[in-house]
């Protein structure tokens, strides 16, 4: 049974409306019979409680019956004067009663009356639809032979009264089997109508740009199906808009790091030339002339990128991911503890004796040294040495940096643009980045997997 209902829950609504349609159909066939049977008990109460609509036939039978023994029964049905003389006798009956007196034992017609409501227009053109619908059940019949004066007659006798209860209980019992057979149909189709409405409302409100709203489900039919592939257009509409909203950010927030990221090789290569029109240190002059050709390239390098990533409006900048060795990263951790050095920092810098190798973004990790160490000449103190060490332990290359804050900005607030960027590119290529922050004291490190 209940495989059977989910079976009928997955049909198409055509289907169901036929399903229903039988169902309606037999169900109001059954309800119009039962009705009908109980016309019968519609008629015991009429007599009980209106009597006027009724006749009490054994009653009028008996007085009748007595009555005919004092009138003639005429030779036939052209003596006039016999006919007319009974009159009163007929008088007896109502306007619903016909009454015919037939010779006994030779059967032939002598007299009769019909009932006169026969003679009214309206009530023949009632009478004769419902005695067709009906196959005549408004109409009593009763034939006997009653005694006479003159002799015995056959009598026949007609009563109409019933037609006027069966025929109105059959038009009203046929009327609300109709009635509940279209009842149930109607409320079908309004169900489904009011889904349609639903769906339209749900439609416009998806145009006037509300995403937010889900779309309720109707079932398993056509109109079910159409809520659940709106309300799947609806998610995806809403995460296509959601997800263009963060590709713009990410992309903007892109450009905003790289852009950040291109201040401190501009920097770090302004202070060479600096140095070089200064002509401090010849013996370091082609040295500082190396590194200022290297900068440039960082910042074609990055720029590049910057442009590349522009265009395409990627979400997150991705990494290419190489195989590096550890005298990458002291190349640069030198170059940078070289640079600030000559800004009036003075550098601890340990570097490890052993050689190792690891998967990482070359441009990133120059980018991440560039940011680490551009948050040291904005915010450190030259008072304090800066410390910066290089180790391996556990297949793990970590590389650590710390130096004292500046008094003005150890409780200053700032959008640390340069931290995030970089703590941002160390997941991208798969590291580590832990930040401590202690008084004015403060501390990042750095963790690689080595291969």
């Amino acid at each position: 049974m209940i495989k059977t209902l989910k079976k009928v829950r997955k049909c198409k609504i055509r289907t169901k409306l036929s399903i229903l349609i039988l169902i309606s159909a037999i169900f109001s066939i059954f309800l119009f019979r039962s009705l009908w049977l109980a016309r019968w008990d519609v008629w015991e109460i009429c007599i009980k409680y209106f009597p006027r609509l009724t006749c009490d036939q054994t009653r009028l039978l008996e007085t009748l019956r007595t009555e005919a023994k004092k009138y003639n029964i005429p030779e036939s049905e052209d003596d006039t004067e016999a006919v007319e003389a009974l009159e009163p006798f007929f008088a007896l009956t109502d306007d619903y009663t016909g009454i015919y007196i037939y010779g006994f034992p030779e059967g032939l017609y002598r007299a009769g009356k019909i009932p006169p409501i026969m003679s009214d227009s309206v009530f023949r053109l009632f009478f004769d639809s419902g005695y067709m619908a009906t196959a005549g059940d408004g109409e009593d019949y009763m034939e006997d032979c009653w005694e006479f004066k003159n002799g015995y007659g056959n009598i026949i006798m007609t009563y109409y009264h019933r037609s006027r209860i069966s025929y109105p209980w059959f038009l009203i019992s046929l009327i609300f089997s109709i009635s509940i057979f279209l009842g149930i149909i109607l409320l079908f189709v309004n169900r489904k109508m009011k889904h349609v409405v639903s769906l339209e409302e749900e439609i416009l409100l998806m145009a006037s740009g509300d995403l937010s709203h889900p779309v309720p489900t109707y079932g398993e039919d056509e109109i079910g199906i159409l809520s659940r592939e709106l309300d799947q257009l609806r998610l995806a509409l809403s995460q296509n808009i959601q997800q263009e909203k963060e590709s713009r950010k990410a992309n903007q927030d892109l450009i905003t790091a790289l852009s950040h990221d291109l201040r401190t090789p501009l920097t770090i290569l302004n202070g060479y030339l600096e140095v070089l029109k200064l002509k401090r240190n010849p013996a370091m002059q082609e040295e500082y002339l190396n590194r200022c050709l290297q900068k440039t390239s960082d910042i074609k390098e990055m720029t590049d990128r910057m442009f590349e990533y522009a265009l395409v409006l990627e979400e997150n900048e991705k990494p290419v991911l190489t195989k590096l060795s550890t005298d990458f990263t002291q190349k640069y951790l030198q170059e940078n503890s070289d640079y600030i050095r000559l800004t009036g920092f003075s550098v601890r810098l340990t570097l490890t004796d052993s050689s190792a190798n690891f998967l990482s973004d070359e441009t990133m990790m120059k980018r991440i040294f560039n940011n680490l160490f551009s948050n040291i000449l904005k915010y450190g103190d030259k008072k304090d040495p800066v410390c910066v060490t290089e180790s391996i332990h556990d297949k793990t290359l970590k590389i650590t940096i710390s130096n004292t804050i500046k008094q003005e900005h150890s409780d200053a607030e700032s959008n640390h643009i340069g931290l995030k960027n970089a703590e941002k590119m160390m997941a991208l290529i798969g590291g580590e980045m832990q930040i401590q922050k202690e008084k004015n004291a403060f501390t990042v490190q750095l963790l690689f997997r080595l291969l």
